[in-house]
């Protein structure tokens, strides 16, 4: 089903939604649109939006499965928009957002969906998920010059960090069981990533309620929501494997031609799989077994 807006999707679209968790694609460019789809449906959400230009051409079977919204993802503050007006129609669902060429995986993802991580959530009482966004990136950048390529990705399997979010509103002390992380192609290209943008952190599963809002940075104004653990033991958390950042690095100006290759000693090729994730430390289970 294709919506002209958000605000007509708002008024009579949304209505028609099943019950979550939902998983929201924002779409900045075509570059694997329907893989990123499929992938997430494949996950297990029960409801799949598209918010993208009007352009997007995909085949029957998955128009009949998702919501395409027509929206401007070059706007500024584009994903708040779209955020910020899904929480305030559908409080009290779990949410995912993600852009196109990102794909979600969480502990057990190849044997478990995505609704059983987060019943397990619900029992642990809390409200939001950790996601790192992960780097992917093609090896070869002579023959796939824009650095998406699904059959020879590769990720860094070291050079990730995280550092104490101080709390400016309270003399700059570190927020409690608040980190930002660091690595990737934004640690090793620094360079050319603004100094805002580095962190590979988001909470990009979530559970909406009444007031919530997302942030600029990837954060929520309730800071609960951006810990990366409860109080009494470790939480899981889940990895965004994204060609979003090589992509941006290829189609920049300042970086286009500075850049020969993304790969380094530490490159190994993903296997798509979350045990390869696992093994890497990139993402944990916690209690869940």
């Amino acid at each position: 089903m294709k919506y002209s807006d958000l605000n007509t999707f708002l008024s009579s679209g949304v209505k028609s939604l099943k019950k979550g968790p939902y998983a929201f694609i924002l779409v900045e460019d075509l570059s694997e649109v329907d893989t990123t789809i499929r992938h997430h449906l494949q996950a297990g959400f029960a409801e799949v939006l598209v918010f993208g230009p009007n352009e997007i051409d995909l085949p029957p079977v998955l128009n009949e499965r998702v919501h395409h919204i027509i929206f401007d993802m070059n706007e500024d503050q584009a994903t708040e928009t779209v955020i910020n007006a899904m929480i305030e129609a559908k409080p009290g669902e779990w949410m995912y957002y993600c852009y196109n060429a990102e794909y979600l995986f969480y502990p057990f993802s190849d044997a478990r969906t995505v609704g059983e991580m987060l019943t397990f959530q619900n029992e642990e009482r809390r409200d939001s998920i950790l996601t790192y966004v992960i780097d992917l990136y093609a090896k070869d950048l002579d023959t796939t010059p824009m650095a998406v390529s699904l059959e020879t990705a590769h990720l860094d399997k070291t050079g990730y960090y995280a550092l104490a979010r101080n709390d400016a509103a309270n003399h700059n002390y570190p927020k409690e069981r608040q980190l930002d992380f660091f690595g990737g192609l934004k640690w090793r290209f620094e360079e050319h990533i603004p100094y805002k943008k580095r962190k590979i952190d988001r909470i990009s599963l979530f559970r909406s309620k009444p007031g919530l809002e997302l942030r600029d940075d990837h954060t929520f104004n309730d800071e609960e929501y951006n810990t990366y653990a409860c109080p009494w033991h470790n939480n899981v958390t889940a990895a965004i494997c994204s060609f979003r950042t090589a992509k941006a690095l290829k189609i920049n100006p300042g970086s286009r031609f500075e850049i020969n290759s993304f790969a380094w000693h530490n490159s190994v090729q993903f296997e798509w799989h979350s045990q390869q994730l696992l093994d890497l430390g990139l993402i944990e289970p916690g209690q869940w077994f």
